[in-house]
């Protein structure tokens, strides 16, 4: 009996250790995509998704003025007619409506200078924000990304971003201004970053990014010349 315990004790120990590092810690392998009932986008829109995750993985909608993501993966969707160079200003108010279930933060938020977004090639800078009060200025040159903020690995806490309530609900207002060769990131009204736009990418499509397992509610979209 002692030696029957015993192999079914090791035997549950070895199917532990087998599981996925992050269903370990109680969260979901982001690499998985999960199926939202998507796969359908709005007419004009388009969307790549990180990793070419099938599009079944996000669901995008028009509610009213304002637009919709339930996503399974991360992905970026933009239209063709939304594109701009030279001086312009591109804003938009994201709320998570609720907490991603993953123990951790993922990001949502506005691309600027977006090229080759179905190709091996695409390009794009992106601007989020997560629950945990911090931003993200970061490019995307085909499969490699690289943080734009100077002396960080990427996320930078700022009082600027609201941070999400105890129902995990949390609304910012994010805006990009290109303008003189300069470009300023803002949140809710206040500068968190700014640089010269020959460091990044500004001239091509603008558009929203969202990550995975988020629920997030948008207003406000618009591209305004300057």
């Amino acid at each position: 009996m002692k030696t029957l315990t015993r192999a079914i004790w090791m035997t549950a120990i070895a199917g532990l250790a087998a599981l996925p590092a992050a269903a370990q810690a109680g969260g979901m392998d982001h690499d998985t995509p999960v199926s939202v009932g998507g796969g359908t986008l709005p007419a004009g829109w388009s969307a790549r998704t990180d990793r070419n995750a099938p599009l079944t993985s996000v669901k995008f909608v028009p509610m009213g003025q304002a637009w919709h993501f339930t996503m399974g993966v991360a992905a970026v969707v933009y239209r063709d007619a939304d594109k701009a160079s030279g001086n312009y200003h591109t804003v938009a108010k994201f709320t998570q409506t609720k907490p991603t279930g993953m123990g951790h933060g993922e990001g949502m938020g506005l691309i600027i200078g977006g090229s080759d977004l179905q190709g091996e090639k695409q390009q794009y800078t992106y601007f989020l924000v997560r629950e945990d009060g911090s931003f993200l200025v970061k490019r995307r040159t085909g499969a490699t990304t690289a943080a734009v903020t100077e002396g960080t690995q990427g996320w930078v806490t700022n009082d600027a971003v609201n941070k999400t309530d105890a129902g995990g609900k949390m609304t910012n207002e994010l805006a990009i201004g290109v303008q003189g060769g300069k470009v300023s990131f803002t949140v809710n009204g206040k500068e968190v970053y700014n640089t010269d736009a020959s460091k990044i990418d500004v001239n091509g499509n603008v558009g929203m990014r969202v990550n995975h397992m988020l629920d997030v509610h948008v207003e406000g979209f618009a591209i305004h010349k300057m």
